[in-house]
């Protein structure tokens, strides 16, 4: 997204935290408010999603972020500080006074600083995380910590599409707030809203403490799929969270399950790369669409030093091409893939339980079946589906190469380049 400048005028600035001059700041560090009441969800916080509280399932989401490099819970509940301590976050005790429900996330903040300010270094990147944002994609949010640390915004906070047509009372009645009720548009010929889902905001440090507020400088929006944009205010939403958890785990796509711990990459081309259609243009020459994404997600496996392949039956030459571009090899017209695989494999001493897989096909089925990290992309073939161990949510084309990269990618991966990186 281009980054926006912030309109909202600076207040008044707060006591400034400073970090000891003699020890070197940590980078980014992840603040959690999670208070003991609640009244739309009571104890909302210590709810179990999938047999685990929310406070701790964010801890251990974020935890898998590339580029945080800790978690503070800030509470005034001792059930929620223990949950938060389990999974692996730090706690620091929050004052009666800044726990009501008057009490905003950004006075929990400040007060964690202060905390923090007495015991090492602040951060120079914050990141507030609401524990009621239960599918928190691990990989957006680390591409949002990238661009604050990279210096491209000050504030980057994420955000779901949205086409709705909003109203309000009006003096006379119903009124359009972003629509011409006199013309009625259709879905795709309006412009798309960009709205504010609450999982995240990551900003400068020094930033915040100057103006206060989490919204400042320069901004940038961090689109994330509508299916991660659930936040839980109700009965309501804890129950359509454990409907889409349920689903998730059946499709081995939940944002806070294990990453994808393969020492290797291998890809089909064709619907892999591509969404599978050629196109062909008024002088009748064909060719093929490749998600632009795909090639970021190539260059930073590169970077990681894991070997990538890809393994196509076609003999188009703009499959060789392609590979080429990326940087990576490629076994073309094969017509015995698990064959080429094992050789493969063995070349770079890699086991085929080391391997993630992406196939869409039914000539994949054979090399799903044998590695240990069997991947598709969304729209796959129901033979390849049922053999997967990660459905992706991504199809063919549309970014499933990147996305299984930001998967097999550790948490200590540097994406600080990535935006000005792709190969393709």
């Amino acid at each position: 997204m281009t980054p926006h400048h912030a309109t909202t005028p600076a207040r008044t600035p707060t006591t400034a935290v400073r970090a000891r001059p003699e020890a070197p700041v940590a980078d980014v560090c992840v603040i959690i408010p999670a208070r003991g009441g609640s009244k739309g969800v009571p104890r909302k916080n210590l709810r179990l999603l999938g047999g685990e509280p929310l406070v701790a399932r964010a801890v251990r989401t974020v935890l898998g972020a590339p580029g945080v490099d800790g978690v503070v819970v800030s509470t005034d509940d001792a059930e929620i500080a223990f949950a938060a301590r389990t999974a692996g976050a730090r706690v620091v005790d929050r004052p009666e006074r800044l726990a009501g429900d008057l009490a905003s996330s950004e006075s929990a903040i400040q007060h964690a600083l202060g905390r923090l300010a007495h015991h090492g270094p602040v951060p120079t990147v914050i990141v507030l995380v609401q524990a009621t944002s239960p599918f928190i994609d691990p990989g957006a949010l680390g591409r949002a910590i990238s661009a604050v640390r990279a210096g491209e915004c000050d504030v980057a906070f994420s955000v779901t599409r949205s086409h709705g047509h909003l109203w309000r009372h009006g003096a006379d009645g119903p009124e359009g707030v972003n629509h011409d009720v006199g013309r009625r548009q259709r879905r795709q010929d309006r412009e798309p809203q960009m709205e504010e889902t609450g999982a995240f905001y990551v900003m400068r440090t020094d930033g915040f403490l100057e103006h206060g507020h989490r919204f400042f400088g320069r901004l940038r929006m961090v689109e994330v799929d509508a299916r991660d944009a659930l936040e839980i205010d109700s009965e309501h939403d804890l129950r359509l969270a454990e409907e889409l958890l349920l689903r998730r785990e059946a499709e081995g796509t939940d944002t806070a399950a294990a990453p994808i711990a393969a020492r290797a990459v291998v890809t089909d081309f064709d619907g892999v790369h591509t969404d599978d259609s050629v196109r062909v243009d008024s002088a009748g020459v064909e060719s093929v669409i490749v998600s632009r994404s795909d090639g970021m997600g190539v260059a930073r496996l590169r970077r990681s030093g894991r070997p990538v392949l890809v393994l196509s039956t076609e003999t188009n030459p703009v499959v060789d091409a392609r590979a080429n571009k990326l940087g990576v090899q490629a076994i073309t017209g094969c017509s015995d893939k698990l064959t080429a695989l094992r050789e493969w494999a063995c070349e770079h001493d890699v086991g085929l339980h080391d391997i993630a897989y992406l196939g869409n096909d039914v000539n994949d089925v054979e090399c799903l079946a044998a590695v240990g990290w069997p991947v598709v992309p969304a729209d796959a073939h129901p033979a390849c589906r049922v053999l997967a161990r990660h459905v992706l949510r991504r199809p063919g084309g549309q970014g499933a190469v990147r996305e299984l990269a930001d998967r097999v990618l550790s948490p200590e991966q540097d994406l600080t380049t990535q935006e000005g990186s792709d190969h393709g």
